[in-house]
């Protein structure tokens, strides 16, 4: 049974490597007869690929970068943060294991959907919590409770969730 437990992350690794593979090649082979799909587009099919909600994905997005797929952020720690969910270079190399090369997080589809595969990492662990939502920013209690808040209240802004929920 163990076995079973170890090899299904790994599954669903190589499933979303594969995953967002095609749609950052999709992006970026877009022609004039097929354009790139909107940003739009690109939460709504990540969100339901993961089973996450897009519109915390674009909260998060919001709350990251105000939705700037350039923007590449240095942090303190020496680690850098890409693109609009701003994806955290502690995951570079195992989206290189998957074939997704950090440059490709300045595409906007291949981030959201990188971003919709952490978050859902943390549902796995946290369930569909606030919790989780938090999670994807830092584990550290203080922090994840105070990002968790931040996107309920970009929510709440937005006319999406009732306040106090």
């Amino acid at each position: 049974m163990q076995h079973k437990t170890h090899a299904l992350p790994r599954l669903q690794s190589r499933i979303i490597g594969a995953g967002i593979a095609l749609v950052s090649l999709a992006a970026l082979g877009a022609t004039a007869a097929h354009a790139a799909p909107s940003a739009d587009e690109c939460f709504e099919k990540a969100g339901a690929y993961q089973g996450v909600n897009p519109l915390v994905l674009r909260a998060v997005a919001w709350r990251e970068s105000k939705g700037d797929a350039a923007a590449v952020n240095h942090n303190a720690n020496g680690s850098i943060d890409v693109g609009q969910a701003q994806i955290n270079s502690i995951h570079f190399s195992e989206l290189s294991r998957e074939g997704i090369p950090h440059g490709a997080l300045t595409d906007p589809c291949v981030n959201i959907f990188v971003a919709a595969w952490l978050l859902k990492q943390k549902m796995v662990r946290y369930g569909n919590t606030w919790r989780a939502i938090g999670a994807y920013h830092s584990e550290s209690p203080r922090e994840r409770d105070a990002y968790a808040r931040s996107i309920q209240a970009i929510l709440v802004s937005w006319g999406q969730l009732q306040p106090g929920r």
